[in-house]
C-alpha cells in the first residue's frame, strides 16, 4: 500500500503559538486542515531531566510529499529547539475529503 496522505503532530507551549503556526501552514498550502487540541500534559526528557509540562497538540492533514518542506518551515517559526513534528499514515479515507485535500495544498 502506498502512503499518500499524512496526520502530522506538533506540539507547541501556547495558544498564540498554535494559532500561530496552524494558520501559517494552511495559508502556505502547507496543510489542509489543523486542528488544535488543548489541555495536554507532556512528560519527556530534555537534557537528562524528566520535564512536565502543559501543551496544545497540532494535527495536521497533508500529504506525505510535502513533509519535509512542512518541518522545514515549521523549525523555522516554532519557538522550541527540537520541535515535535511526526508524521502518521492515513491509511484510508473518504475520497471527497482526500480529493479535498489535493486540492487544497501546495502543488
Amino acid at each position: 500500500m502506498k502512503v499518500e496522505y499524512i496526520v502530522v503532530f506538533i506540539t507547541v507551549p501556547d495558544s498564540k503559538t498554535a494559532n500561530n503556526i496552524a494558520k501559517k501552514l494552511v495559508e502556505e498550502k502547507l496543510a489542509a486542515c489543523v486542528n488544535i487540541v488543548k489541555d495536554i500534559n507532556s512528560i519527556y526528557y530534555w537534557k537528562g531531566n524528566i520535564e512536565n509540562d502543559d501543551e496544545l497538540l497540532l494535527i495536521v492533514k497533508t500529504r506525505l510529499e510535502i513533509f519535509e518542506k512542512l518541518t522545514d518551515f515549521v523549525k523555522k517559526i516554532h519557538p522550541y529547539t527540537v520541535p515535535e513534528v511526526i508524521a502518521l499514515p492515513i491509511i484510508a479515507g473518504s475520497d471527497s475529503y482526500l480529493k479535498w485535500i489535493d486540492d487544497t495544498l501546495y502543488r
